[in-house]
């Protein structure tokens, strides 16, 4: 949530209008709670939705939960509302979940998606149904690592919001292959999180206790294969190479093809990342 709040700041006659938003925005003031609004407004709180459904309709204000009300910035309300990484931190703290934004859409800030991701991805410490805000599609996964693994904040118009590591981004896709659009893909995700953000074998050697031997195995023979060999000694060490059973690269496909030794992984299919 902003700091700002209604008694910090002198009211105006304008608030009461339809340049409500506008006014909100201009004196510091982002998502807000119904006893908020209502107060920005000087009507009861059982007033506040009908008062903002017009605004609403004219994307000037979004309500991604029950009780939150954010004002949409003039360059977003075409879209109906802000982008998911102006929403989540907000949506986050107001609904009480720990989260850090995943997958493709971390992958994308760290400069290693080769296109715009269709949906917002996020990790969250507890059940969270999914949202539509304006044409941004929130998709929340629960995952008993949110919390432990390292995050990184990426600053923001609204602030500062979770976004998993390089190291984090890469073992996340190459666990849940079918959320990164499947291994071809995954295999780009993690060439760029190389070339464009330093991915480094020793980070993702110490997140990867976090996750199936299966997923740091997939990161190692990626990078290995499509990158180099150089520096991957603690990532072989921590992909548990040792009395587990090989993984499969495709955990969807049949166990069947050659076993790499070196990563204990079951080649069940090709990877084609894009050249």
């Amino acid at each position: 949530m902003f700091s700002v709040t209604i008694d910090d700041v002198q009211m105006e006659a304008v608030v009461r209008g339809p340049q409500a938003a506008d006014w909100a925005l201009s004196h510091g003031l982002g998502a807000m709670t119904t006893s908020q609004v209502a107060s920005l407004l000087g009507v009861p709180c059982d007033q506040v939705r009908r008062r903002l459904a017009a605004p609403v309709r004219r994307g000037e204000w979004v309500a991604p939960a029950r009780g939150l009300w954010v004002p949409v910035r003039s360059e977003h309300r075409a879209a109906g509302g802000p982008p998911g990484v102006e929403l989540v931190d907000d949506l986050a703290a107001h609904l009480g979940f720990g989260y850090y934004v995943g997958w493709l859409s971390a992958a994308a800030r760290h400069g290693a998606a080769h296109h715009a991701p269709q949906v917002f991805q996020v990790a969250t410490s507890t059940t969270v149904p999914d949202r539509d805000v304006g044409r941004v599609r929130m998709r929340f996964y629960r995952r008993s690592r949110v919390g432990l693994v390292p995050t990184t904040a990426v600053r923001t118009y609204g602030g500062d919001v979770s976004h998993s590591t390089p190291a984090v981004t890469a073992l996340d896709v190459a666990t849940d292959l079918t959320l990164a659009g499947g291994l071809d893909n995954v295999a780009n995700v993690v060439i760029d999180l190389v070339a464009e953000a330093g991915l480094d074998p020793a980070d993702v050697a110490d997140a990867a206790r976090w996750f199936p031997a299966a997923s740091a195995r997939r990161v190692g023979w990626l990078i290995e294969t499509f990158v180099g060999p150089a520096g991957l000694d603690p990532l072989r060490a921590a992909a548990r190479l040792d009395g587990v059973p090989p993984s499969l690269l495709h955990p969807a496909y049949p166990r069947r093809g050659p076993t790499d030794p070196r990563w204990a992984l079951c080649l069940n299919t090709k990877a084609d990342p894009d050249t």
